[in-house]
Formats: structure tokens, sequence, C-alpha cells
């Protein structure tokens, strides 16, 4: 399977209906892709992707966030830290480029509307910014994942290439979320 880019005019969150087109590549298991720029050396990017299961299935696993360490290799640890109406999170990552390592590491508000959206907003953290938004919404049998990302690194790297980053690696890792939450949902 392989990153499908889609137009600008379909938006995160919005009631549009997806094409045929659209619909059947995300029922094959095709991962959708929307990039744009983000500040002079930061990137935006909206995934879709189907799931084959219904939509409270998916909100329970996505919820469980010390699980994110499975759904995104990169990511070395994600804790809860707080708990209450808004949640503080915690996570750690480590990526390895050319000659070195980025170590990252990110403390999130999370706010939760049951069933539908979890956003993630930075408190601090080595990132310039980072906020992300999960929606999820019904389609036949199954779930919708869009997944909004829009972040800044402190190092000053040409947007171009946090775009190009996000349109290789998000892909890669939405599909492995997939994979673990569809073996898991097999297993119940």
């Amino acid at each position: 399977m392989s990153a499908s880019y889609i137009s600008d005019s379909i938006i995160a969150g919005s009631d549009m209906a997806w094409s045929q087109d659209k619909q059947k590549l995300l029922l094959q298991g095709e991962i959708l892709l929307e990039t744009r720029s983000h500040k002079m050396s930061g990137g935006a990017v909206t995934a879709w992707m189907y799931l084959p299961m219904v939509r409270s299935h998916v909100w329970q696993q996505l919820t469980d966030y010390p699980r994110w360490v499975q759904y995104f290799p990169d990511i070395t640890k994600s804790e809860v830290v707080h708990k209450g109406e808004v949640k503080r999170l915690y996570q750690a990552a480590q990526k390895a480029f050319f000659f070195f390592t980025a170590q990252v590491e990110i403390y999130l508000n999370v706010v939760e509307v049951l069933g539908q959206q979890i956003q993630f907003r930075m408190v601090k953290g080595t990132f310039e910014d980072f906020n992300a938004n999960l929606e999820l919404q019904d389609c036949g049998n199954g779930t919708i994942l869009a997944y909004t990302v829009q972040a800044t690194p402190l190092i000053p790297i040409p947007s171009i290439f946090i775009q190009q980053a996000m349109n290789l690696e998000l892909p890669a890792n939405m599909r492995k979320m997939r994979q673990v939450m569809c073996k898991t949902q097999s297993k119940v």
C-alpha cells in the first residue's frame, strides 16, 4: 500500500462527503495525506486512514496512551503524568538521521471529546510548537481516523524538509498503528 495525496479542498473535521474514489482508496487500506507549510521551519500534515473496527474500539485503543510506543516506532516513552478533565501526557522519541540521532521530549495537554476527538497541545518540550488532533468518524462497519499534526522544531530546518519527512514517516506510522490495533481487535 502507498500513500495517496488528496486535494486541498478536503479539510480535517469537515462534514464534506468523501468522493467515491477517495473512499474506495481508504477502504482498500490507503493512507491519504495533505501537507502544508507551517511557519518558516515547520510543517503540517493531515493523514486519513480506515480502520475496520467500530469507533468505540478505536477510541479505547487510542486513549491507552502508554500503548503509543507500539503505534509509532520512534516514540520510546508515552505516559500519562496527570489525570483529570485535561490530561497531561509525557512522550519521548528518538529519530536517527544520516549523521546523528535526534532525541525529543514533549509534555502535552490532552483534551478528549468522548468517542470523537483528541486534542494534543504542547505545554513544554523540544519543539518551538506542537499541536495535533485526532478525529474519528463512522464509515460503514469501520472508522475513519483523521490525524492532523503541526510542528516546528527548535533547530531551524527548512519547511520543505519537515514536510518531506512527514510525507514519508506518517503513512508508515499510521499503517503500524492500524496493524497493532487490528491485531489487538482480533484477540478480543
